[in-house]
């Protein structure tokens, strides 16, 4: 008996940076080859074939078959609870941002020549 893969989950998917780096190179919107992906990232392609295995199981890429090759396409939208979750934490990074800032903007003054 034959069984299928099991689905991953958005971010066991993204925790691989091989496969964080087949993402970005697949968001800009057009499809991509094995073979491309391969030249591009200089991975070999039975390695680069496996993560876009885990990343279709994922849902974060479709693959469609046009003769003999397969085209991977990134799904955005399934990244989506990544987005959810990390915004989350957006307040602790701008609250930060504006400390630095304010800092900045105080060593400015009193350094300022008079």
């Amino acid at each position: 008996m034959s069984r299928a893969a099991p689905k991953c989950d958005v971010f066991s998917a993204i925790a691989e940076p091989r496969r964080r780096e087949i993402i970005g190179m697949l968001s800009g919107g057009q499809s991509h080859a094995v073979g491309e992906i391969v030249a591009a990232l200089g991975i070999s392609q039975p390695s680069v074939s496996k993560h876009l295995g885990v990343l279709r199981s994922a849902g974060i890429v479709s693959v469609n078959k046009q003769g003999q090759h397969r085209l991977y396409r990134l799904n955005p939208k399934e990244l989506r609870p990544v987005y959810d979750w990390v915004a989350e934490f957006e307040r602790f990074w701008g609250r930060q941002a504006n400390r630095i800032k304010q800092r900045a903007e105080r060593r400015a003054k009193t350094s300022a020549p008079k």
